[in-house]
């Protein structure tokens, strides 16, 4: 061999190896620690990697040197994927650090699997056969097949205030030995006849199911003649008297609050006031998720309303929106196909153009509108999609659900919109928390039987099946 030719050789191991490939060997595994690989990373490819000191210590990276290849995407691929790490980039040469999110996948990625989903159900028929195999399915992976045994005991009701058009009161149901959920009733302070109900499950906001959004909304329903009743997720509100804020964060959590909304649902239809016809649900963020879920599984919902949080590449980022393996049902599902599974019933979508809805109207809505088209309904799927706006619940999607209600539920706007017919929320009284509690500002009033701890949560499903 030439000396030209080895020098060339040389040339190109470094190149493509860097120098500390050669300081190991096979033996080791060519282990380096992840920080070093995360450095010259940034060397290589001059680019910025934000990370804690947690996030890599302990770490190595085996076989380090030979995961480096031509691009930026493929090398970080090669290095993180089997570490159970990626990146999220921020901005231009920006990355930070994440853990793998199993329930974020790239858009095209999600879009393929739409697309194939898609393709399997041709015509109406073939629809509703795949709709029919999934809903038992869920309930399975949800450990609610069959569901629990209902509670007798009766509704614990408290603190009923009457405001300017409406009247509000606190409610707790034991939906297991035990177990309760708490939420607010707000209803129209005169009524005649039966009235449209809309459940109003919290999302993962700040202040939970007592910030002012969500407090208004139910309200302004309520001043429109309809009931709104708000309530809390696991481990988050009031919930917390029972159990850990880190509970809300383990698989079961889902199972909880959905069977908490079969058990609202249930408590609402036994009010006489309650029209069957015109029973809703609209969430934002987690919120949603359990919207669309909520609606796949119980046809007495008759529209729904997910807001900011319906993606076919997002499939929820808590364990209480995908700890369970519901979208393991039929062989894979995603969570457009679970929100097409409300057709023909009215559906909106509200989307925004700064979370992982912002492509919505792009692909998925095209779904939609294909399923809810095999009924002759298309006109029951509509998309307000806000691209400068922002992941939250905000007027303009307040606005959005007031619209779709009016619509279809046939409220009454006259007491709501100013003279230049806009709405006007400024009658709403915005509470403080306390005022929203069930069970008194220290938890005074939980019952006696209510069990503490996760422990005895996973007791009571142990026992259930």
């Amino acid at each position: 061999m030439t000396k030209p030719t080895r020098l060339f050789i040389r040339i190109a191991l470094c190149l493509f190896f860097p120098a500390t490939l050669f300081a190991q060997n096979s033996d080791t595994e060519y282990a380096e620690p992840l920080v070093n690989v995360l450095h010259r990373i940034e060397d290589q490819f001059n680019v910025k990697i934000k990370f804690t000191e947690e996030q890599v210590k302990g770490r190595t990276v085996k076989y380090a040197g030979w995961r480096f290849r031509e691009t930026l995407a493929e090398t970080l691929t090669n290095v993180l994927t089997p570490l159970d790490l990626k990146v999220n980039k921020e901005k231009e040469n920006l990355y930070k650090l994440k853990p793998y999110e199993y329930y974020r996948w790239e858009v095209a990625d999600g879009w393929a699997k739409l697309d194939k989903l898609a393709s399997a159900v041709p015509d109406k028929s073939a629809w509703q056969q795949r709709a029919a195999l999934l809903r038992p399915q869920l309930f399975e992976a949800l450990q609610l097949s069959p569901l629990p045994a209902k509670p007798k005991s009766k509704p614990i009701i408290s603190n009923r205030r009457v405001m300017d058009g409406y009247t509000i009161e606190n409610i707790a149901l034991e939906i297991m030995p035990g177990l309760y959920i708490n939420g607010s009733l707000y209803r129209p302070q005169k009524f005649k006849g039966k009235i449209p109900v809309v459940l109003s499950p919290d999302g993962h906001w700040q202040q939970q199911r007592y910030r002012a959004d969500c407090q208004i909304r139910c309200a302004m329903i309520a001043r429109m003649g309809g009931m709104a009743f708000s309530y809390d997720l696991f481990a988050w509100g009031e919930s917390l008297l029972q159990f850990k804020e880190e509970d809300h964060r383990k698989s079961l959590a889902q199972t909880v609050q959905t069977l908490g909304g079969i058990r609202i649902l249930d408590y609402l239809l036994s009010l006489p006031e309650t029209d069957p016809a015109r029973l809703g649900i609209s969430g934002g963020s987690g919120g949603g998720s359990h919207t669309v879920l909520m609606t796949a599984l119980d046809d007495r919902i008759r529209l729904t309303a997910p807001v900011v949080s319906l993606s076919s590449y997002f499939y929820g980022g808590c364990p209480c929106e995908s700890g369970m393996p519901v979208y393991a049902c039929g062989k894979g599902t995603n969570p457009a196909e679970l929100a097409a599974m409300a057709a023909p019933r009215p559906q909106l979508v509200v989307s925004d153009g700064s979370d992982w809805t912002a492509h919505f109207p792009e692909h998925d809505f095209a779904y939609l509108q294909k399923i809810y088209g095999y009924y002759g309904a298309a006109a029951n799927i509509q998309n307000v999609h806000l691209p400068a706006e922002g992941h939250d619940f905000g007027f303009s999607k307040r606005k959005a659900l007031y619209d779709f209600l009016v619509e279809h539920f046939a409220l009454n706007t006259a007491k709501v919109k100013d003279a230049k017919n806009q709405y006007d929320e400024s009658p709403v009284r915005v509470e403080e928390a306390s005022a929203l509690y069930v069970f008194g500002k220290n938890g005074e009033n939980l019952p006696a039987n209510a069990i503490k701890g996760f422990d005895q949560l996973e007791k009571l499903f142990t026992a259930n099946k």
